[in-house]
């Protein structure tokens, strides 16, 4: 009786050691790996989110005459902070496009707001403002970084999902497992933003 036992055992642990042989772990270990990645380009988003209402406050104190761009601020910041996310968001291509296009909405505005500092003299003076830039300046490459983490793990995450012998599992034991999105670079990316200042200086 016991012998029956210790050969079961031996052959449930054979079993066992078989299946993390041949890759039955693969999929669900690189899925939390990039799910991991996608916390943190959530983490940096949020930091920039919590960094525009003292930026605004400070432009507003020394540029009050560019009230267009502030409220375009203010709007792209409301629209990227209400999109909602959650675990699904990265195997949802339309929320994944949504949450991607009001992220790219704020950092269009933010680059608007940033190019007025050359405007206004004061403004570039200013120590709040110009630590409010510098820690702008730093999350926008902490993003950049966490979006290229994140798109990486999520591509070794897809292919796992579509290459031998790991698809076997992506068809058998983890079917409902779908391909990770991608962050893409917006349209437009590579053209400098512009401010047309006529209106402001007619102002002054």
């Amino acid at each position: 009786m016991k012998f029956s036992r210790v050969v079961g055992l031996v052959a449930m642990l054979g079993i066992v050691a078989g299946l993390a042989g041949c890759g039955v772990n693969t999929i669900p270990t690189k899925e939390e790996n990039a799910r991991a990645k996608w916390s943190e380009v959530e983490v940096q988003y949020k930091r920039r989110a919590d960094l525009i209402p003292q930026l605004v406050a400070t432009v507003k104190g020394e540029a009050a005459n560019e009230r267009g761009i502030l409220t375009d601020v203010i709007n792209a910041r409301a629209s990227a902070t209400k999109v909602s996310v959650d675990a699904s968001t990265i195997t949802d291509p339309e929320k994944f496009q949504k949450f991607q296009q009001a992220q790219d909405g704020l950092s269009s505005a933010i680059g608007r707001l940033m190019v007025i500092q050359e405007q206004y003299p004061t403004l570039k003076s200013n120590q709040g403002f110009e630590t409010l830039m510098d820690q702008l300046e730093g999350t926008a490459n902490r993003i950049s970084i966490a979006q290229k983490d994140y798109n990486d793990a999520a591509q070794d995450y897809n292919t796992t999902l579509r290459t031998f012998p790991s698809i076997i599992w992506a068809k058998t034991m983890y079917s409902g497992s779908k391909p990770m999105q991608y962050f893409t670079a917006p349209a437009g990316s590579d053209v400098a933003p512009s401010v047309d200042f006529s209106d402001s200086a007619a102002s002054k």
